[in-house]
């Protein structure tokens, strides 16, 4: 706690990624609700978080409050970013940096050589994030998302494995603010 004369000020909660666990399923859900337009089920996730052998499913909570999440499989040599979402009310902090550095990392860790995902063609915000990452678009799946028939991006990345992509990995996360930051 900060103390400025004579008042208590709480110091904002630091960012802590964990695996995603069947009770962060409400914080979860609240969050899928607002960002998608048919957001997936909690079955689904629980499907997919039991896939411990070629999944990695992580949380982002500060304090007591899961303010995000992110999935990803591998298969192979290749890795793909299944969802990843942060709660608008915390957008534009980095969140959703740190988690996409976190699933790259944990891509990495199950050998992975190179990573894809899809994302809304309206989505530019996404774009530039996963471009500062390396992905580059390859191409377009048409009517991708049903409830709305947009288009998605595929977006790609190779050679996560390689000294330069590492490199480009501690810039990114450099630059994200303390609190956000992994220790």
């Amino acid at each position: 706690m900060r103390r400025s004369p004579g008042i208590a000020v709480d110091e904002p909660a630091e960012l802590e990624i964990i695996r995603m666990r069947r009770r962060h399923l409400k914080g979860v859900m609240a969050i899928e609700r607002q960002v998608y337009p048919r957001p997936w089920s909690p079955n689904l996730f629980l499907s997919e978080m039991s896939e411990l052998r070629n999944r990695s499913y992580l949380v982002a909570k500060m304090g007591r409050e899961t303010v995000g999440y992110g999935g990803i499989m591998c298969y192979g040599e290749e890795a793909h970013v299944t969802t990843i979402a942060v709660d608008p009310e915390y957008h534009r902090r980095k969140i959703g940096t740190r988690i996409l550095y976190e699933l790259v990392e944990e891509a990495i860790k199950m050998g992975a050589r190179a990573v894809s995902l899809e994302v809304r063609v309206s989505n530019w915000g996404a774009q530039r994030l996963y471009s500062q990452f390396g992905f580059r678009p390859v191409g377009i799946r048409k009517n991708y998302y049903q409830e709305t028939g947009e288009d998605a991006v595929v977006m790609w990345v190779d050679n996560v494995r390689s000294r330069d992509y590492y490199d480009q990995l501690e810039r990114i996360i450099s630059q994200v603010p303390d609190g956000i930051r992994p220790d």
